[in-house]
């Protein structure tokens, strides 16, 4: 990079992604390493999924014997590696997020992302709560101080930015989350997170 130029390195992500929420947990080791901040950029998984014919992996490998058990074999792995021990696996997954991530683009408005995803990520992931049910969505975000987004989370202008952001995503490549882009560079997946770094290192030269 020349001197100067602002390194540009995004988190495509939802909230209903477990693996979104791991690396989200572990970004900040990255960022603290690299002194690079990460680009949060939310976007519709199940958009995601039906605009490149995808499937979320507890379908397309529910008839592989073996590999989902291998999954959360990797996941406690993971957990226990990076030391998670608030992270509970939410006994209503999968959980439909479109007002989830609809608030995500509402957030980004009003410059409060980084409280609304810590708020998103630990109701679902932490909290164990069904975060689809409208009276435990309304109650979560009414408690923490983001109950003046109700009315407005379904407006005209919030769904199409949501809309856009995902077919953006997929016009960029991405077909799941969490994927990272570190400047044009593509990477999928939590078990991706050493070559993204090394990534924004070996640009950072």
């Amino acid at each position: 990079m020349k001197n100067g130029d602002i390194m540009n390195v995004d988190f495509i992500y939802d909230f209903g992604s477990l693996n979104a929420y791991l690396v989200h947990k572990v970004l900040p080791d990255i960022s603290e390493r690299t002194g690079i901040e990460f680009n949060y950029k939310p976007i519709l998984l199940g958009g995601v999924f039906k605009l490149t014919n995808n499937q979320s992996p507890m379908m397309a490998f529910s008839g592989v014997k073996g590999k989902l058990d291998y999954q959360m074999l990797e996941i406690k792995r993971f957990v226990a590696q990076h030391k998670l021990t608030e992270f509970h696996m939410n006994e209503h997954f999968p959980i439909n997020t479109l007002m989830l991530m609809r608030g995500a683009i509402l957030a980004e408005t009003e410059n409060c992302s980084t409280s609304y995803n810590e708020m998103a990520f630990k109701a679902i992931w932490e909290e164990n709560l069904k975060m689809d049910d409208p009276q435990i969505f309304a109650d979560r975000l009414t408690a923490d101080g983001f109950g003046f987004f109700l009315d407005r989370i379904s407006s005209p202008d919030v769904k199409a930015e949501l809309m856009r952001v995902t077919q953006q995503a997929v016009d960029r490549g991405v077909f799941g989350a969490p994927s990272f882009f570190v400047g044009d560079e593509m990477f999928f997946g939590k078990d991706r997170l050493l070559q993204v770094e090394a990534e924004i290192n070996r640009q950072a030269v």
